[in-house]
């Protein structure tokens, strides 16, 4: 049985690094193997995206969309996942549910900017549910069922003409 201060690798199967700058007898002597001159001779040099003056490829490729930076993210929760947690007893049902009431009982992991029902699914309970927004579909799904769903949304600007 050998000991832990007795192992090591297969015979060949590791080698030794390669020390340069040693002489020219090393065969890594002088340049290091980095021919002469120049800042890619130098350390600590990475031109990133450079292609010998060739267009780059992150320059030749099309732009495109636009990512807006006010976009609200939500926490999208569909209605067959509300009547999950309300027959698990997770949720119940006879209590008002709002965003508090959904991350405790794990329906959602955060708020984000806030939670969106969307209308996936079948609700046999009745719930009175206070959200950001809803869909449609969603809306009618909860009052169908007998519940209310409360939208915190604010309504859309009306332009005057």
């Amino acid at each position: 049985m050998t000991k832990l201060n007795e192992l090591a690798p297969r015979e060949g199967s590791t080698k030794g690094r390669m020390r340069v700058g040693r002489g020219p007898g090393s065969g890594k002597g002088k340049t290091s193997g980095r021919g002469v001159k120049g800042q890619k001779s130098r350390t600590g040099v990475a031109i990133a995206g450079f292609e010998g003056g060739q267009m780059p490829l992150h320059m030749r490729m099309p732009k495109r969309g636009f990512n807006n930076p006010f976009a609200k993210e939500f926490a999208e929760v569909n209605l067959w996942r509300l009547e999950q947690a309300v027959a698990a007893g997770k949720l119940d049902a006879k209590k008002a549910i709002d965003a508090d009431a959904l991350l405790a009982a794990g329906v959602i992991r955060r708020k984000k900017d806030g939670v969106k029902l969307l209308g996936k699914g079948e609700l046999k309970a009745k719930l009175d549910i206070t959200v950001y927004a809803a869909t449609p579909s969603a809306v009618k799904a909860v009052e169908a069922a007998g519940g209310k769903v409360s939208q915190t949304r604010p309504a859309p600007a009306q332009a005057e003409a």
